[in-house]
């Protein structure tokens, strides 16, 4: 692993007197002014990176969760690469499952699939409380990441109850959530069970990466979207709220992010965060009146406008940019995860485009 310092130091060209604390990127977070806009990428580790693709080739996605030196590697590259204000650390939700106990395996072209899902109360008690020992190779990874980033900050992150739910129960991905559903109403006391274990699980994993050194974290309910606000505040919203609110004394920003969740922003906010991820499908300043003035936002360039020709790159930036204006904070991400056909340079483009105009505006006033 080689040694880059492309933090905030060589991006501002002086370093940064309160380290990744007094970051642009958590200064945002915390909704305070800092000199430009922060910008990261959801899954900027790896997918369109070439260089990912060579240090992964012939090993397994859960493999290269559990290596530490490959792990730091892979969260290193788009820092590099693109000058990007915040390193995400390289892993997968279902890591801490797979800890807990759970035969499953990542299947390239398909994601996550379960040997054997959740049906039953005697499947969900076989869900283990997982500690620092389970997953000792996410501690030892990020402590070697925090030592190399300097003033970078690095983002640590887990997946909801609800979406690692659906995983257990469907055994896969799913497009409908139907058997998630059909337990979720059917077998009320079940379905609470299990997502009250899979929030033991995911508070655990995130105190492992607090404990080891991270400077925010992120919780993704991916699928959150697929459920009416009613039905989110019944059977989801309790569990978000027990693992956001087990980070509380944490002292990190905590973000929550799930697609699909224009309905749903408001109770998101509501779980116990300082900052909530808005998907494409919502303009942020409609986002903002939805979530309240006391929460920043994240967001939200579609993945997909990334293939477009740069013209409409820079209007859609610039958009999305003005629109941020109107929260307390403004944290530029895509509202998605990138696309692997992306061209990297283009990212790195928008990166220095997000800071280009940010900082203007910034001096401005």
């Amino acid at each position: 692993m080689s040694t880059d310092t492309a933090g905030t130091a060589a991006r501002d060209g002086e370093p940064r007197r309160g380290g990744p604390a007094d970051s642009p990127f958590v200064r945002a977070c915390r909704r305070e002014p800092g000199p430009h806009t922060p910008v990261w990428f959801m899954r900027q580790a790896g997918r369109s990176l070439p260089e990912y693709r060579e240090i992964r080739a012939n090993v397994g996605m859960l493999e290269s969760c559990r290596r530490p030196e490959l792990v730091a590697e892979i969260t290193l590259q788009p820092v590099r690469r693109h000058r990007v204000d915040a390193a995400i650390l390289f892993s997968d939700i279902v890591v801490p499952v797979a800890a807990a106990g759970v035969d499953l395996d990542i299947v390239p072209g398909t994601g996550p699939v379960v040997a054997e899902p959740v049906r039953t109360a005697e499947d969900v008690e076989r869900i283990r409380p997982i500690g620092r020992d389970d997953v000792s190779y996410v501690d030892e990874a990020v402590r070697l990441l925090v030592a190399e980033l300097g003033d970078t900050p690095l983002i640590g992150f887990a997946g909801a109850p609800f979406t690692l739910a659906s995983y257990l129960v469907e055994g896969g991905p799913s497009r409908t959530h139907a058997k998630t559903k059909a337990l979720m109403y059917g077998q009320p006391e079940l379905w609470h069970a299990l997502c009250a274990r899979l929030a033991e699980v995911t508070l655990a994993f995130l105190r492992v990466q607090v404990d080891a050194g991270v400077s925010a974290v992120q919780l993704f309910d991916s699928w959150a979207g697929a459920l009416s606000e009613a039905d989110y505040r019944r059977y989801v919203l309790p569990h978000s709220t027990a693992v956001l609110a087990g980070l509380a004394d944490a002292g990190v920003p905590r973000i929550h992010f799930g697609v699909g969740t224009v309905e749903l922003l408001g109770a998101m906010g509501e779980a116990g965060t300082e900052v909530v991820g808005v998907d494409w499908r919502t303009p942020l300043d409609v986002a903002t009146r939805r979530i309240g003035a006391d929460k920043a936002v994240q967001g939200n360039l579609d993945p997909a406008v990334l293939l477009a020709p740069w013209s409409v790159v820079e209007t859609e930036v610039r958009r999305i940019l003005e629109q941020g204006r109107a929260a307390p904070g403004h944290v530029f991400n895509l509202g998605h995860g990138v696309l692997p056909e992306t061209d990297p340079d283009v990212l790195t483009r928008v990166v220095a485009l997000v800071h280009e105009v940010s900082a203007r505006r910034a001096e401005q006033g």
